[in-house]
Parts: structure tokens; sequence; C-alpha cells
């Protein structure tokens, strides 16, 4: 009993840090997307999407991601896809740069509380995004390779389709409540997990295995546990156990601020990518790609970003 009084108290301490941070920004992005700003800012960069290879509808979809999130980009490519002509290689590209960068209100509202700039993460994200984007829409095109041309009328009558719930202001309270309570239970599940790892030796040896990794990205290797789960599962529940451990183990914000990017370029990589993928999406663009992408974009921070006090201020929470 005192085992679970505990837990349920970390639990609600963590969960509340996230809604405080999560609310405010969902609440801000659905009267922006009711609004139709972001129908129309993603009109606004259509045209720009021909420079990366890209479809004009695929701005409207990616802009929705960048927002909403990955399933809200899902219901602009239903709503979008009798009339979208794209390639496999194309659609492929759209979906690497959605999952570089989505839902950055709430995702990078999250980093910024765990202890690193908003906008620095988020610049990263965008612009790694993009140039992704275009390297492998460009390259397929030039090369022919992924060339043939993607079916998506099915999604009109897919379950994607349905997913989101009853229309209007009702529906979107019934199903962020709904989301806020399988947050709860998943970091109730998560520590549970990572107490159990923890007492079996199991970190230890994860982290052991990680370390050639991290010797080339430059990653600390005391952040490796709680990176590896974000990396996993979700930059939400991440985010979530690096706020506790950068307090219990005082991070240097040289630390937070590499786990923080490498989570923001690349987490979810099992559910997000398995929803990425049966969609139509390459795997080994969406998958392989952007974790490799990862590794040389943090290994490259990594070399770059000393370890001099006066740089820790400006990767902090309070640049931005």
């Amino acid at each position: 009993m005192t085992y679970l009084a505990r837990l349920l108290t970390r639990s609600r301490r963590l969960f509340v840090a996230l809604v405080k941070v999560m609310l405010p920004v969902m609440v801000a992005v659905e009267i922006g997307r009711q609004l139709g700003w972001i129908d129309a800012l993603g009109r606004t960069i259509a045209p720009a999407m021909a420079w990366i290879g890209l479809p004009p509808e695929a701005g409207i979809i990616w802009i929705t991601g960048v927002f909403v999130g990955v399933y809200g980009a899902i219901a602009a490519l239903i709503g979008l896809a009798p009339g979208l002509e794209i390639s496999v290689g194309q659609f492929s590209a759209l979906c690497a740069m959605i999952l570089f960068a989505h839902a950055l209100p709430v995702e990078q509202a999250i980093v910024r509380r765990a202890g690193s700039s908003f906008w620095a993460t988020a610049a990263l994200r965008i612009g790694v995004a993009l140039a992704y984007g275009a390297a492998v829409a460009w390259g397929c095109r030039l090369t022919g390779t992924l060339a043939e041309p993607l079916a998506l009328d099915w999604l009109q009558g897919s379950a994607f389709a349905d997913d989101g719930g009853s229309a209007g202001i009702a529906g979107w309270v019934e199903s962020t409540a709904f989301s806020l309570a399988v947050t709860f239970a998943i970091i109730v599940g998560l520590l549970v997990l990572l107490d159990a790892l923890e007492r079996s030796g199991a970190t230890r040896r994860i982290t052991a295995a990680l370390a050639p990794l991290l010797r080339v990205s430059g990653l600390d290797a005391s952040a490796a546990p709680v990176t590896t789960v974000g990396v996993l599962l979700g930059l939400t529940y991440g985010g979530a156990l690096i706020i506790e451990e950068a307090e219990r183990q005082r991070f240097a914000a040289r630390t937070r601020f590499l786990a923080l990017a490498w989570l923001s370029l690349s987490h979810a990589l099992i559910e997000d990518t398995a929803l990425i993928v049966a969609l139509g999406a390459n795997v080994w663009i969406v998958l392989v790609g952007r974790v490799a992408i990862t590794l040389a974009v943090i290994a490259v921070l990594a070399r770059l970003l000393d370890r001099d006090d006066r740089r820790d201020a400006a990767l902090g929470p309070n640049a931005g």
C-alpha cells in the first residue's frame, strides 16, 4: 500500500505538471482550427511545397500536423485524398516531415517545461523536416525511386475517417478528456515499468547497450533511460520523466538540450511509425532514415556545443 501511494502521488505530480502545459495550448490550437487560421496558413505555404518537390496540398496537410498533430494531419489527408496526386516517394517525404515536426505548440511547451528552449528545438524540428523532406522528394524524383502513384481513395471509408469522434465543441471536450485520461494511465504504467527495470538491473544493461550509440551522438549516459522511453513511446511521456529526472539528477543545460533535441526529432517510433507505414509510407524513409538523421544531427550539435556555463543559459528554457 505504501508503494501504491507513492506511485499514485508521483504519477499525479507528473500528470498535473503536464496538464498545466498541455491543456491551455490544446485549447488555443482548437480555437485556431475552428476559426480557420490553420487551414489558411496551410494554403498560404502550399505554393512553396513545389520547391520541396511536393504537391500544393502537402502544405495544408503538413501545417495541420505541425499545429494539431499526426492525427490532425491524417484528418487533412482524408479530406484532400480524392484530388491528391502523389507518388509513394513524395508521400513518404511528406510523412517524414510530419513525424519530424508535429504538434509543436503542445510538444515544445513540454520541452520548455523540461528545461530547454522552445524556439531552438522547434526551429530544429522544422528545419530538419524541410531539409529531409526536400532531399527525399527530389532524390526519389531524380532517381525514379518509389515513383509509382499512391492510391488514397480507400481512406474515405477507413477507420481513420471515423476517428474524429463527435463534431463540434462537445466532441473536442470528450476526445481531450479521453486523451488526458489515457495519458495519466500511461504515466502510471511507465513509472511501474521504470521501477521494475531499475530494481531488476535492466536499466543498467540498457544503458550499457546504448553506450556505443551515446558516444557517437554525444548524449550523456545519465539521460539514456528516460530518453529511451520517449524515443520509443513519445515526447510527452519522455518529457514528463525528464522534467522529474532533471530536478533529481540536476542535468546540465547541455545534457537536457541534447536529450530533448533527440526526443523532439525522433519519438514515438512504435506507434507513429506503424500508423504512417499503414497509410503507405516507405519504412526505410520514415523510420531508418529518420533515426539516422537524428543521430547525425545530435552528434553535430554535441560537438558544436561545448560545456561552457555561459552557453548553458542560451540552451535553457528562458531562451524561449
